[in-house]
């Protein structure tokens, strides 16, 4: 099902013409300077994996990866990636990566489940990341030290805009505020996580949330995580569990938060062997993935990935990420987009 917001009087500061120079610009900025803030080289990425190695993003567990068969190898499956969250982790190991520095890369993924309206499409592009860390960096502080660098990266992009197109006022805060989730579930008991986020994101304007996965205080997950990435069941903020979590900004255009980046801090073998077993899907430990991981042959890490059409999406305030990329979208979607000014590419 599709969901779109209307935002009454919306009427874009950018024609076609500055939006396109205004992505491009915005790209090579904030790469350049998330490159800076972390050490990362950029590498290369795939589109697709093979199929049953545990090495493609597995998201909240239940969106369907686009398949296809390869004829020169038997009709075997391919997959086309979700994210790049484990390949990372591999590629860290085989370029032999030293702690302290790691890469990124352009992703580019299709997911063909989404549920389609102004913050999500079936094409995803983001900067995906990944860091060699040591035993000592697994803790809350660090993670919020690497949260921090990419934030300034942020504020940096954004006065870089202000420069560019002076109509576009800079907005975000200086800093950016810390919150567990369980803290943001005593905050706000009666609202579901997202308008939770919402509430916490218009009150601070750029909030990073910890602790995304497990299960808090009322028995319930505040938003779905792969259990065999990112760690969120050891000790995080304040004595409660999650080592990883979300950034989102508020959107003043469409009066909502917006998630820019999802990152953390990677499970080790302990982590990976609980977060499985809570999941019931220690049958992974056979895939490929998750034995270089138990054999010691993947360096600890942290990592993430950055929405690259989401981040101009709000840069260049824009309603609706097909302002930004072109993807396929409902008829009626793009009749009633018309209709309030959103120039869908």
């Amino acid at each position: 099902m599709s969901y779109l917001i209307k935002p009454e009087g919306y009427k874009p500061l950018l024609d076609l013409k500055q939006t396109e120079l205004g992505i491009k610009k915005i790209k090579e900025f904030f790469q350049m300077n998330l490159s800076s803030e972390l050490r990362l080289r950029r590498v290369t990425a795939p589109l697709f994996v093979l199929k049953g190695t545990g090495i493609n993003d597995d998201l909240n567990g239940i969106e369907r990866a686009v398949t296809f068969p390869i004829k020169d190898l038997g009709n075997v499956q391919a997959e086309v990636v979700h994210s790049l969250a484990k390949w990372k982790r591999v590629t860290l190991a085989d370029y032999g990566i030293e702690v302290g520095y790691g890469i990124y890369t352009d992703m580019n993924a299709i997911r063909a489940d989404e549920e389609l309206g102004n913050f999500h499409s079936l094409y995803v592009d983001q900067w995906d990341w990944e860091r060699v860390i040591t035993v000592a960096d697994r803790n809350v502080e660090f993670l919020k030290e690497i949260v921090n660098r990419i934030y300034a990266a942020m504020v940096r992009t954004e006065y870089m805009v202000y420069e560019m197109y002076p109509q576009i006022r800079p907005c975000l805060p200086d800093k950016l505020h810390f919150i567990h989730t369980e803290e943001l579930r005593q905050l706000y008991p009666t609202l579901e996580p997202k308008a939770r986020e919402d509430a916490v994101t218009r009150k601070y304007g750029a909030v990073f949330i910890i602790g995304v996965g497990g299960k808090l205080g009322d028995g319930k997950k505040h938003d779905g995580r792969a259990p065999d990435y990112d760690d969120y069941t050891s000790e995080g903020l304040n004595g409660l569990p999650g080592l990883n979590g979300d950034l989102l900004l508020w959107d003043d255009i469409l009066q909502r938060s917006i998630e820019l980046s999802s990152m953390g801090i990677r499970v080790d073998k302990e982590a990976l062997v609980r977060q499985l077993k809570q999941e019931d899907e220690e049958g992974r430990l056979n895939l490929y993935f998750h034995k270089r991981l138990m054999s010691d042959t993947l360096p600890l890490s942290i990592g993430g990935g950055i929405g690259q059409s989401r981040l101009c999406m709000f840069y260049l305030r824009k309603a609706h990420v097909g302002e930004i990329q072109a993807s396929i979208w409902p008829e009626e979607m793009r009749q009633a987009c018309k209709a309030y000014n959103i120039n869908l590419i």
